[in-house]
C-alpha cells in the first residue's frame, strides 16, 4: 500500500507503532510493514518528515546516539503524544463503525 492510500492515517500509525516503546527511524518503518503484515511497506522519504514533523508539533521526542559508528535518532512518544494518539483511535474507531453500517447495512450491488 502506497502513502497517498494512507496519509490522513499515517500521524495514528507512527504514533502508535512508537507507543510501545522508542524507536530510530527505520525501526518504524520495519514496524509498520510487520504489523501491517507487508501492507504498509513505506519508503523513507514518506515516514521520516512525519517523524520529524511529529517532533516540531510535541508529539514525539528524540535523542541522538550511536550504532555501529553511525549517529542514530530515537524516537519517543511524549505525554502529548499519547492523548493525540488516544483521540485519534476514538476518532477512527467512530469512522470504522460508521463505514462498517454502510457497508454492512445492504448486499452489493443492491437489487430491487
Amino acid at each position: 500500500m502506497r502513502g497517498s492510500t494512507i496519509k490522513g492515517h499515517l500521524d495514528m500509525l507512527v504514533l502508535a507503532v512508537l507507543a510501545a516503546g522508542p524507536l530510530h527511524g527505520y525501526a518504524v518503518i520495519e514496524e509498520l510493514r510487520a504489523r501491517s503484515g507487508d501492507s504498509f511497506d513505506l519508503p523513507e522519504g514518506t515516514i521520516y518528515p512525519v517523524l520529524h514533523r511529529l517532533e516540531r508539533e510535541g508529539l514525539l521526542a528524540s535523542v541522538w546516539s550511536e550504532a555501529v559508528g553511525r549517529p542514530r535518532r530515537t524516537y519517543t512518544v511524549t505525554r502529548a503524544g499519547r492523548k493525540a494518539l488516544a483521540e485519534q483511535r476514538r476518532a477512527w474507531q467512530a469512522f470504522s463503525d460508521a463505514v462498517g453500517r454502510v457497508l454492512g447495512g445492504a448486499p452489493w450491488p443492491a437489487t430491487i
